[in-house]
């Protein structure tokens, strides 16, 4: 099954690379590797707001995380013209705007690591990962998640 067969299964569509919000660059590709900027986590195309601890569950940080992974993989695809040249996700790092007692980034994390497990395959999507708490992300938004990617 090709990795663009996996999304329409999934009913997810790719959008298009955002324009960003600061200084910097959508990627950056060197050599086999691809370096994707942070993007935070939108809801009907605006920043998802919000901190887990106190406005938000678990379980919402985690379809925050989803939404991000779509993103992230519009991105990639924009960077190298195709996803079936990924030939790894090397590592994904995840802010979670949280508050101090709130313990389960990891869990909200998730929703971006099993969706790329899902679409590209536990031979390609499998990666290592970091996952912070943070006491604020630009705009509001509750996660920001950057991707590193090896590619053909």
């Amino acid at each position: 099954m090709t990795i663009s067969s996996r999304l329409a299964a999934l009913g997810i569509t790719l959008p298009p690379v955002a324009v960003p919000a600061a200084a910097y660059v959508p990627f950056v590709r060197t050599g086999h590797l691809v370096y994707l900027s942070g993007h935070v986590a939108k809801r009907d195309g605006k920043p998802w707001v919000g901190q887990l601890g106190l406005t938000m569950t678990t379980d919402e940080g985690k379809a925050a995380a989803r939404a991000i992974a779509i993103d992230l993989m519009g991105t990639l695809q924009a960077a190298v013209g195709d996803l079936e040249k990924v030939r790894r996700i090397v590592k994904v790092l995840s802010l979670v705007n949280s508050t101090s007692t709130f313990t389960e980034h990891h869990l909200v994390t998730n929703g971006c690591s099993e969706l790329l497990g899902e679409v590209f395959g536990p031979a390609v999507g499998a990666h290592a990962r970091s996952a912070f708490g943070v006491a604020q992300i630009p705009t509001g938004a509750c996660v920001e998640i950057e991707l590193v990617a090896e590619v053909e």
